[in-house]
């Protein structure tokens, strides 16, 4: 019978592991969809500076970042309580 001090730690390691890389493809999506979005709208409604993909891809990266912050924040306070 294994010890379930031995588990628990590589367990967490795990959660951690997979929460982060979670964290990484949710901004990845969240960018590439804003993006997507813009060239779609500029292929739409075509102007001279390719407004709307700068626009909509500056507007999704700060949505994600907005998402990983909020969600370490709360990743810090489940480790703290």
């Amino acid at each position: 019978m294994k010890d379930k001090k031995n588990q628990s730690p590589r367990r967490n390691q795990l959660k951690t592991w997979v929460r982060f890389s979670n964290i990484g493809l949710q901004m990845a999506i969240v960018i590439a969809a804003g993006t997507y979005l813009g060239v779609w709208l500029d292929e739409k409604y075509p102007n001279q500076y390719s407004a709307y993909t700068v626009v909509c891809s500056l507007f999704a990266v700060f949505a994600s970042l907005y998402n990983v912050f909020r969600q370490l924040k709360n990743i810090n306070k489940k480790n703290n309580s």
